[in-house]
């Protein structure tokens, strides 16, 4: 089944570059919003959730302070991703995070739901 792509934007009220880039690029920032904890060597990443789920990801595609790309180790699309990508806007001040990720037809509410619980999440800790 071909998935669906997601493209989700959230403007947050972010003042430091900083902050954000660390929130979605670190696994300590990571660990903040995303996944109860997560590793790292710098190539692969691995996510976990509660005692017994988890995932790895290879990280595919990285810009400092702009964007960082990840690809699911167990996905069979070679091609698929998630991305986290953060954009100033000059003319609020503000920064916006867009992410990217891909689902199954029967899959793209909830996945929409799952990202905007987790960036729900992130501007809470992250005070955004």
């Amino acid at each position: 089944m071909k998935k669906e792509k997601i493209h989700l934007e959230f403007l947050l009220n972010a003042t430091s570059k900083n902050i954000l880039w660390e929130a979605i690029s670190t696994p300590a920032g990571l660990e903040d919003w995303f996944a109860d904890k997560v590793f790292s060597d710098d190539k692969n990443v691995k996510f976990c959730w509660g005692k017994t789920e988890q995932r790895e990801a290879e990280i595919v595609a990285v810009r400092g302070y702009s964007f960082i790309r990840f690809h699911w180790i167990d996905d069979e699309n070679e091609r698929g991703y998630f991305e986290l990508k953060m954009n100033y806007n000059e003319l609020t001040g503000d920064y916006v995070l867009e992410i990217t990720d891909f689902a199954d037809a029967d899959e793209v509410s909830d996945m929409k739901e799952l990202w905007e619980s987790q960036v729900s999440k992130l501007r809470r800790t992250c005070g955004f």
